[in-house]
């Protein structure tokens, strides 16, 4: 080769290591992108919120730790009230956030809200047998109904008083109409 054509080749090398540490540089505009660390679905839900209604000390929502049994949304609402039936709940279930949890009552003796006599028991009644009451429509019967989920059973008929909306002239006219056993 001629001393013209090494000089050719020397320089074109040059300018070709030149580009490459040219084009080959980080870019200054070009920033470390962080992504974010990995959150495990069971870290990012470590509670859940229950409705747990009927008969517990607290009726409400309950905020408890997950995962949860069903005895968890229970004991956050206090516990259960004594005339609480938990023969038909399955306090083992796992529970899931927004779930309800309903606690029935106990219906004395297993006996029915409407007895022999025709009275209607007041500490068993639904709302549905409470309407049939004389002067009873479904505002005052889920009053009845509400007192006494948050209150316990009434003791006498008397206690009917408490309801709101109940007054002498009412709770005469229910007199021979109700029981409270």
């Amino acid at each position: 080769m001629t001393r013209f054509s090494t000089l050719i080749a020397a320089g074109a090398l040059a300018l070709a290591a030149a580009a490459g540490l040219w084009f080959g540089r980080p870019s200054a505009a070009t920033a470390p992108v962080e992504t974010p660390p990995a959150v495990r679905l069971e870290e990012a839900i470590d509670t859940v919120t229950v409705y747990v209604s009927g008969a517990v000390l607290h009726p409400g929502l309950v905020e408890i730790s997950a995962p949860a049994r069903v005895a968890d949304a229970i004991a956050g609402a206090g516990g259960v009230l004594p005339y609480a039936q938990l023969s038909g709940v399955n306090l083992a279930a796992p529970i899931s956030d927004g779930q309800q949890v309903d606690v029935p009552s106990i219906a004395a003796e297993g006996s029915p809200a409407a007895v022999d006599a025709g009275k209607v028991a007041v500490n068993r009644a639904g709302a549905q047998e409470l309407e049939a009451l004389p002067g009873v429509g479904p505002v005052l019967a889920k009053r009845i109904f509400d007192y006494r989920e948050r209150n316990g059973p009434f003791e006498t008929i008397e206690d009917l008083l408490d309801v709101p909306g109940i007054g002498e002239g009412k709770l005469a006219a229910l007199r021979d109409s109700v029981i409270v056993p």
